[in-house]
């Protein structure tokens, strides 16, 4: 089969996935828009030497097939690129599409201007976050085109893979999943880590190949064990095992500062159910059932304490509904469980396409709208972040109103959302009856109680604390004068000669080293990609640079000599600071010391690794 012949029938494939939704009419019109399509794009290729019709077709389908969108979004998909790239105009497409289409190419049409309001990228992204005032299906379509584009990223040099990764995994990626669309969220992010630090991803997935391998059978016996429950008692159910990510992985061992080894929950195991039909009238079959499923598997296998989480009867707020639980399998080992209906699945899959309801969406909307609407570049990115990131949580008044908050946030940032003024003059928090700082972080169903006091004025601290937009626009605007000092070596990711690093060069010409992780410059990049550089990162035996390690191993007689032993007469290493903790024969040890590159501290963990006791050598930034 030729080039000509595989575009045709990629074409006619996403054809063929909207007549089953579509009529006649609307059919047409979606091939006329491919038709426009591919005379716009006739002379033109992508980096990959390919017709760039391949990708308008691709984005469609991704609209079309795994997001079962409309007929106009489809039309706009095939269009997406017309009027930035070709002689045709949005004005062209409404009069032969309409305004509908036309007002869905628009939004995803970047605005070329002599001077933007910050940057290129931030002006782009606050056009895009503009629209869902109107309808969100433009940030749909926008996901559906970059989707494609990090699945063919490979094609393009290093330093444009990480600013196109680097927006992903701020902005798009995080974007997905407030919009409830897990499956692009995860494959997003993934392959923003993938062509990020590529080294690191592979390690990690194969890794995991390994972990499959060596748990296969034991997954395989409790899954069986599993579906012969639901066959004896007439469960209409299903299960499925799916794998965590490499991204998911690397940002466990981040949060949980531990190794791969030591990572819960590789996999978990989905079981999927049609609503028992006895139960059908009740106020809650879905409930009724999930409720039925658990008892029934926690009466055949050991379950975990405290391990149960009601996402039924508590949805996360882009409408996630589940039932978790974790179980004992046959092997000894912790299997978690999500047990969802059918209805519930495929809306976890396609998120805020399905029905949501006016409130989650006008919610949704007020949320993005006062990010765009920001005035301040740097605000708006910040905006983004907290708006955008993590998951959610659920915190309460006393008086029982709920609070939802991203995770990580604190009692300061549910003081502001409680009121502007109540956060200003926040001073102390009762959190489930006990006192705390403001500044303490919160959990799923907390109870909060916030103290205020007119002497109390907001410090330059607490911007580290408050993690929402709200808190940090009204603090950013109280304290706008605090300095931000220059460096040359970033000092959140603490880079060492060796790693995967990236340059970012300030205004003033100043080039800093980033590890190519570092949350900051995956922020930067998203911000303004054309400051990145390539950087030569290589050892100087004239300087060195600080490191922490965390050492945990089982307590014996000359335990601590011996790791003395492993720095000084074996690595040739000082040690500026050491400071160990030993509770029930188990010891903990921090150590910062500095090392010349990368190797040197792999080689030095390595070493202390085969120190008998020492279970566990993991670096801390």
């Amino acid at each position: 089969m030729d080039q000509t012949e595989r575009i045709q029938e990629a074409a006619q494939h996403v054809f063929d996935v909207m007549a089953k939704r579509v009529g006649p009419e609307d059919l047409q019109r979606i091939k006329d828009a491919y038709a426009l399509a591919a005379e716009a794009h006739k002379d033109q290729r992508r980096n990959t030497g390919e017709p760039y019709i391949v990708h308008p077709i691709a984005v469609a389908n991704i609209a079309a097939e795994e997001l079962e969108l409309d007929a106009n979004t489809v039309i706009a998909a095939f269009l997406h690129d017309v009027a930035e790239d070709t002689s045709y105009t949005v004005e062209d497409i409404r009069e032969r599409f309409g305004d509908d289409v036309a007002f869905l190419v628009d939004v995803v049409t970047k605005r070329k201007k002599h001077n933007y309001e910050y940057t290129k990228q931030v002006d782009n992204y606050r056009q895009i976050l503009e629209s869902v005032h109107y309808d969100i299906r433009a940030l749909l379509v926008k996901l559906s085109d970059r989707l494609h584009n990090m699945r063919t990223l490979d094609s393009m040099r290093p330093d444009k893979q990480m600013k196109i990764a680097g927006e992903t995994d701020f902005f798009y990626a995080p974007l997905a999943g407030r919009l409830g669309l897990y499956h692009v969220k995860t494959e997003l992010e993934n392959l923003s880590f993938r062509f990020r630090c590529p080294r690191e991803y592979d390690v990690i997935f194969r890794q995991l190949e390994e972990d499959k391998i060596r748990t296969q059978s034991a997954v395989d016996d409790f899954t069986a064990e599993i579906n012969e429950i639901f066959k004896t008692v007439g469960i209409p159910a299903r299960t499925q095992v799916r794998y965590r990510k490499p991204y998911s992985i690397w940002r466990t061992m981040r949060e949980e500062g531990c190794d791969f080894a030591h990572v819960d929950f590789k996999h978990f195991v989905r079981i999927i159910y049609n609503p028992i039909d006895e139960w059908l009238r009740s106020q809650s079959p879905e409930k009724d059932t999930s409720l039925f499923i658990y008892s029934c598997l926690s009466g055949r296998f050991k379950e975990r304490p405290g391990s149960v989480v009601n996402y039924i009867d508590n949805p996360k707020d882009n409408g996630y509904q589940s039932f978790h639980v974790q179980l004992l399998n046959r092997a000894g080992a912790w299997e978690e469980m999500h047990i969802a209906s059918e209805r519930m699945h495929r809306n976890s899959r396609l998120g805020c396409i399905v029905e949501r309801g006016e409130s989650w969406l006008e919610r949704f909307k007020t949320v993005l709208q006062n990010i765009a609407d920001s005035g301040d570049g740097y605000i708006f990115m910040d905006g983004v972040s907290s708006s955008l990131y993590n998951e959610d949580i659920l915190a309460f008044t006393p008086q029982g109103k709920g609070i939802i908050l991203p995770k990580g946030a604190t009692a300061l940032d549910f003081a502001f959302e409680v009121h502007t003024e109540i956060g200003e003059k926040a001073k102390f928090a009762r959190i489930n009856g006990a006192l705390c700082p403001i500044k303490t972080e919160l959990h799923r169903g907390d109870c909060v109680e916030i103290g205020t006091s007119d002497d109390v004025a907001p410090k330059p601290d607490w911007l580290n604390y408050a993690k929402t937009y709200k808190a940090r626009r009204r603090l950013h605007d109280l304290l706008r004068n605090i300095p931000t000092p220059d460096f040359k070596i970033c000092d959140k990711c603490h880079p060492i000669p060796g790693e995967e690093v990236i340059g970012y060069v300030d205004a003033t010409g100043e080039v800093t080293i980033h590890s190519r992780h570092c949350p900051e410059v995956i922020k930067l990049a998203s911000e303004n990609g054309n400051s990145l550089v390539s950087v030569s990162f290589e050892p100087d035996p004239m300087r060195l640079y600080p490191v922490r390690i965390r050492i945990v191993a089982i307590d014996r007689y000359h335990l601590l000599r011996d790791i003395i032993d492993c720095f000084v007469e074996r690595q040739h290493l000082s040690m500026n600071k050491l400071s160990t903790h030993t509770e029930d024969e188990i010891v903990e040890c921090i150590i910062d010391f500095p090392v010349h590159s990368v190797d040197e501290l792999h080689l030095t963990m390595e070493s202390i690794s085969a120190i008998d006791g020492v279970d566990e050598v993991q670096r801390i930034i």
